[in-house]
C-alpha cells in the first residue's frame, strides 16, 4: 500500500489544521479556559513528525505526475 500525496498537499493540509486547532484554542481561552502554548506547539510538530514518518514507511512522497508524457 503507497500513500499518493505529495509534500507541497500534506503541508498545507498540516497548515491548514494547526491554525483550526489554534482557532479554537483561542475561542477557548475567550471562554475563559486557558490552555497553554508550549503543549499546542509540541502536539502540531509531533503530529507532523509522526504523519511524514508515516508517508515515508508507506511508500514515500509522489513526485512524478503520473499521465504527464511529454510531446
Amino acid at each position: 500500500m503507497t500513500v499518493d500525496v505529495s509534500r507541497g498537499g500534506l503541508l498545507v493540509t498540516l497548515a491548514i489544521f494547526g491554525v483550526i486547532v489554534y482557532e479554537l484554542r483561542t475561542v477557548l481561552d475567550f471562554v475563559g479556559v486557558e490552555l497553554p502554548l508550549i503543549p499546542y506547539m509540541a502536539a502540531v510538530f509531533i503530529l507532523a513528525g509522526v504523519t511524514i514518518w508515516f508517508v515515508t514507511l508507506k511508500g514515500g512522497w509522489r513526485t512524478d505526475p503520473e499521465g504527464d508524457e511529454p510531446a
